[in-house]
């Protein structure tokens, strides 16, 4: 397919309809929807520290009939703790919550850290076709301790990663250190040019921070809990998924993944990938349309499929 940058402004817009959905434990899951409300249903699991306020597809999500739900993790936004949670809980999660809201197997979009936990969905069959967008790799896997990453990935990546794996608490009380400035300084100092002109925009910038000050409302314990998460071993059986999954890289995002997806797109059974020229680890805001079309094709739910969620 053919894949250009939209140029729709602005990048992000204020949801409209948000609310709590409680889950079978008694836990609420916060939500934040664009698009029409009859629209095909596409989750979204963003990335680290950010909560759903942050959507993407402003002006593209109406016209292509699509209802953009965006979930927070536990712990973050308005969404109910879980201390100690795994992937395979917030699929159980996520399953549950579309149950109750009457959304069958809708597909889902996985952006940066909210990737792994989109596999999890993926391989637990909790929806029924995923977009990973510059979505964060298995670090942790021995593959990227060799070379040619060892002169890819900083020195401080590999200890944060080996913490997480041998020493999960220890990881958990480091990644607790971090603010909502904190996060905003890293994300800028490790974005390329094109990432930077999106991220500073006056709009897009005020609706980041916003969502970063929301993720740490409750305490820094959820993005904690997310980053040992993602940054250990995975443990989900990338293998076992049965869903049509792509793979969105910008060949100027070598944040996300050391190698661009490739060795993530080979553990992935029918995964497609798809690197988009002169692109960033912003790519899920610049391409949203791209993104979106694909998806929704995929997933058997495009205008004329004749199928729905």
């Amino acid at each position: 397919m053919n894949v250009h940058p939209d140029h729709v402004r602005p990048l992000v817009a204020p949801a409209a309809r948000t609310g709590r959905t409680p889950l079978p434990d008694g836990r609420e899951l916060g939500w934040a929807e664009w698009g029409p409300a009859d629209g095909v249903p596409v989750l979204f699991s963003p990335g680290a520290a950010t909560t759903c306020s942050l959507g993407f597809g402003a002006g593209v999500v109406d016209a292509l009939g699509v209802r953009l739900i965006a979930l927070d993790r536990p712990g973050l936004g308005a969404s109910t703790p879980a201390p100690g949670r795994t992937f395979a809980d917030f699929a159980a999660d996520v399953a549950a919550f579309a149950g109750a809201r009457g959304l069958d197997r809708p597909a889902m979009v996985g952006n940066s850290q909210g990737a792994p936990f989109a596999l999890a969905c993926a391989t637990h069959g909790a929806v029924r076709a995923l977009a990973v967008v510059s979505g964060a790799d298995e670090v942790a896997d021995p593959r990227f301790a060799e070379p040619p990453f060892t002169d890819v990935l900083p020195a401080d990546l590999y200890r944060l990663t080996a913490l997480a794996t041998r020493e999960p608490e220890v990881a958990h009380t480091e990644f607790a250190a971090f603010t909502p400035a904190r996060m905003w300084e890293m994300v800028l100092a490790g974005s390329p040019p094109c990432d930077r002109a999106v991220y500073e925009s006056a709009d897009f910038a005020a609706a980041y921070r916003g969502a970063l000050r929301e993720a740490f409302a409750q305490g820094p314990d959820g993005y904690a809990r997310d980053t040992v998460l993602a940054m250990g071993r995975w443990c989900i059986d990338l293998a076992a998924i049965g869903v049509p999954v792509d793979l969105w890289y910008g060949d100027q995002d070598f944040g996300h993944s050391p190698d661009q997806g490739e060795g993530l797109a080979a553990r992935v059974p029918g995964a497609v990938r798809r690197v988009v020229p002169g692109a960033g680890g912003a790519l899920l805001w610049t391409h949203a349309s791209a993104v979106l079309r694909a998806l929704t094709e995929r997933s058997g739910d495009a205008p004329g499929s004749g199928t729905g969620a």
